[in-house]
């Protein structure tokens, strides 16, 4: 449960960045919505999460997540281009894998 919360953060966050671009500086109101929500979401869930998995663990799910999921949206939704960005995903993920599999910090 705790991890599946952690997704509802990190998604919600995906969605409020990607909302953020679309309000073009808080001058589009509905897309300014969207972002605030988003994020106060992505916060709120993200706060559960910390209760159970220790912050580093999350925090560095969350981050690596969501800057994969990011540049997914913006090359999906955006037509930003990835090129050699891909490379650095890559090892964002691994980087996360490694934590999570070999960090003591998993364990209470």
């Amino acid at each position: 449960m705790n991890y599946l919360m952690l997704a509802i953060a990190i998604v919600s966050e995906v969605c409020a960045t990607t909302a953020m671009k679309q309000s073009n500086g808080f001058t589009r109101m509905p897309w300014t919505i969207v972002t605030v929500i988003g994020y106060g979401i992505a916060f709120y869930f993200l706060s559960l999460t910390l209760r159970t998995i220790p912050t580093g663990i999350a925090y560095a799910i969350w981050s690596g997540a969501g800057i994969v999921l990011i540049s997914a949206a913006a090359w999906a939704f955006q037509g930003q281009k990835l090129d050699a960005a891909v490379f650095g995903m890559g090892l964002i993920i691994a980087g996360v894998i490694v934590m999570n599999v070999f960090s003591n910090a998993s364990s209470h």
